[in-house]
């Protein structure tokens, strides 16, 4: 089986002199519950580029264009026991938006501090990639998951150059 491939933009803005990130409490689907990054699947003929910009602009109703976009690097997301949830997540950054923040459907968008982010309420795998990404770092992530789906059994990344 083929892991789905998603992609996920972290938006960035500066607000009083200190960073925030966008991130989303998810209503429905995959992740209920969870406070998540802004994303989804990469269609068929979309680039991971085309796909985050659609998917930022229907899950917060931010517009991010292509060329603003900063390649972040990869997260592979293994689920041993539910295979097929893996996931092949392409992930950016992005400091640069227009409109205002919306909630949707599936997406109840909120800015947080990157030095406070709500790490009980994400994904246990979160706080192995997600602060390194905010920080500058660019790698690719393998992130395997327990049996439970819920915790990381492992978690590896080797550094990737930064695209000009």
């Amino acid at each position: 089986m083929r892991a789905a491939h998603v992609t996920l933009c972290f938006v960035i803005r500066d607000f009083d002199g200190a960073e925030q990130v966008l991130l989303g409490l998810k209503k429905t689907g995959f992740g209920t519950g969870k406070v998540v990054g802004i994303g989804g699947h990469v269609e068929p003929g979309e680039t991971p580029a085309q796909a985050i910009c659609r998917e930022v602009a229907e899950e917060s109703a931010l517009v991010v264009a292509e060329r603003d976009l900063i390649p972040a690097g990869t997260v592979d997301f293994v689920f041993p026991a539910r295979p097929e949830w893996d996931m092949f997540t392409t992930v950016y950054l992005c400091r640069t938006f227009a409109g205002q923040v919306q909630e949707s459907d599936e997406i109840a968008p909120a800015w947080y501090p990157v030095d406070q982010l709500p790490e009980a309420r994400m994904w246990a795998d979160a706080v192995h990639w997600l602060p390194a990404f905010l920080s500058g770092e660019r790698a690719a992530w393998r992130i395997e998951l327990n049996p439970d789906n819920e915790t990381v059994a492992s978690s590896t990344s080797v550094p990737v150059p930064e695209r000009i």
